[in-house]
């Protein structure tokens, strides 16, 4: 009974637990201009994405399984920014890096959340347009909306039950630091609060990398090597250019946020990797591809860039 006792103790006293971030560096003098920035940048995220959700949402033409992932996939940014931006700006703005354990943690697993997602569903896009493009006369048998409405639960499902078990398994070691190495929440910074053996979740947090950064590109790597050689044996100019297209648009984000993702996670793993450098990697995850997704998105794909006009013509017109 005692020892129950002790345990509730020792959780509502984490739970209890301020944590303080790594000092953002920002001189007095441009606290105030930075605070302003981002706000803009967190609103025209919010704006874009919102456009974006609304334009797939409200046109029945667009309810293709290409542009419902696509919807989730949006989802997935605004996970991540919201996560990220309310809790820099508030910082900025108050001027201190303190932050609640459960707060910290709440972030952490949105983050990652919106990390796996990501992938996640840029690889079952990868297989959407694998099935669009070389095997085009059986699209709409296997990609019915049964079969879409699958994927996105199966990938909603692992993306939880692998980042919830991470942090569960993180959030019951005891903590006996109170410094996060990062500008942001995330597993890797929670880990070091412990001063116990994290060894097991460690090689677990490599396991989840290894499996859906993997996986990701495994996929991506296949589907589009498919993709090229059906393009290449049908030696249609007009065909291999509309794939190009539609190919081209989703290939720049899924590598964009590879890139980002790899060189982040391989500066956490190495000592030698500048604290600053490191920091310009974690914080170019969770800024760039909410931001650019739906410019590229939008303006690369052309029902969606026609379906965004009319909107907005509509709107102007209206007023």
């Amino acid at each position: 009974m005692g020892g129950d006792t002790s345990l509730n103790n020792s959780n509502l006293t984490r739970f209890m637990t301020i944590l303080t971030m790594e000092s953002l560096d920002i001189p007095p003098s441009s606290a105030f201009s930075i605070f302003i920035l981002g706000i803009i940048t967190f609103c025209l995220i919010l704006f874009f994405q919102s456009m974006l959700l609304v334009t797939i949402a409200v046109k029945r033409d667009l309810h293709k399984p290409m542009y419902i992932l696509l919807f989730n996939l949006s989802i997935c940014d605004l996970m991540g920014a919201t996560a990220f931006y309310p809790q820099l700006v508030c910082s900025i703005l108050s001027q201190s890096r303190e932050i609640s354990y459960p707060a910290c943690a709440l972030q952490g697993i949105l983050i990652h959340l919106y990390g796996g997602g990501s992938l996640l569903f840029l690889s079952v896009m990868a297989y959407d347009r694998y099935i669009a493009i070389c095997k085009p006369l059986r699209y709409h048998n296997l990609m019915t909306q049964g079969t879409v409405v699958k994927l996105i639960f199966m990938v909603w499902s692992i993306d939880f039950a692998m980042i919830g078990s991470l942090f569960i398994l993180t959030m019951s070691k005891e903590i006996c630091r109170t410094n996060i190495v990062d500008t942001y929440c995330n597993n890797p910074p929670l880990m070091k609060l412990s001063c116990e053996d994290m060894r097991a979740i460690n090689y677990y947090g490599l396991f989840t990398i290894a499996l859906v950064q993997g996986s990701s590109i495994l996929i991506v790597s296949l589907t589009y090597i498919k993709i090229l050689f059906t393009c290449l044996s049908t030696k249609q100019a007009k065909s291999i250019s509309k794939a190009m297209q539609t190919c081209g648009t989703h290939l720049v984000v899924f590598l964009s946020f590879e890139i980002n993702t790899f060189l982040l996670l391989i500066s956490h793993r190495l000592e030698a990797v500048s604290p600053h450098l490191r920091r310009a990697f974690g914080v170019s995850i969770v800024i760039f591809p909410p931001i650019l997704n739906p410019l590229i998105y939008g303006l690369k794909t052309r029902e969606i860039r026609q379906t965004i006009f009319k909107l907005l013509q509509r709107k102007t017109s209206f007023i």
